[in-house]
């Protein structure tokens, strides 16, 4: 089977782990199939899709998941702690309040997610992209978006302290009320972000970055200045 074969497919079917199990040792297309609470824990599910499946509370902690295509998934609520999602595609999926610390997002691309509330915690996620993505209360401390173009990523009240965003462009982004102790901007071009609700006392964490007019009469008129 060459990368360009069809995958063997599952429609329409409600699966266990010994569903899963028995199929195991060729990659399948699972589509509209139901996986809540499923229990996949440290399987090898390398090279499969999933397509508008149901996986809310599923654990698929230590699963190894490489290069794998979710598209429209429902996931709320579901553990990835310590997976493998190396170069791996999502589109459209809703992961809200998913479990993803320790996991490794190597090359991996999401695009049209909602991730609000997800823990993302000590992620591995070198070349990681992101677009029109929900991160609404997300906890991302430490990962790096250095030199990326971030286009239309809500991280509203999200969890970011020490992220790199040094050299990244914003365009239609949200940092109102994020939590940026620690967070590097240096070269970063901000004029495309959202950043009310940051204090005065946080835009020295701004520092080197490029902001708009209209950005810094927010921060100064904490100060009771207006810039005319």
């Amino acid at each position: 089977m060459t990368d360009m074969d069809p995958l063997p497919a599952r429609n329409g079917q409600q699966l266990a782990r010994a569903d899963i199990i028995a199929l195991a040792g060729t990659p399948h297309a699972l589509i509209d199939c139901d996986l809540e609470e499923a229990e996949l824990a440290q399987l090898d599910l390398t090279g499969w899709q999933f397509e508008r499946c149901n996986l809310r509370n599923a654990d698929l902690a230590g699963a190894m998941l490489e290069r794998t295509r979710w598209q429209g998934c429902r996931g709320g609520g579901a553990n990835f702690t310590g997976c493998d999602l190396s170069d791996a595609v999502l589109t459209g999926c809703d992961f809200n309040n998913v479990v993803l610390r320790r996991a490794r997002l190597e090359g991996a691309r999401l695009a049209q997610c909602k991730l609000t509330g997800a823990d993302l915690s000590d992620l591995r996620a070198l070349e990681i992209e992101m677009a029109e993505c929900l991160l609404i209360d997300a906890r991302l401390p430490g990962l790096s978006f250095r030199k990326q173009r971030l286009s239309r990523i809500d991280f509203s009240q999200a969890d970011l302290r020490k992220c790199d965003f040094r050299m990244a462009s914003f365009e239609g982004c949200s940092l109102r009320e994020a939590m940026l102790d620690g967070a590097r901007f240096e070269g970063a071009d901000l004029r495309g972000a959202d950043i009310g609700g940051v204090h005065l006392g946080d835009a020295s964490r701004f520092r080197g970055a490029t902001i708009s007019r209209d950005q810094a009469g927010e921060l100064l008129a904490e100060l009771g200045l207006k810039v005319r």
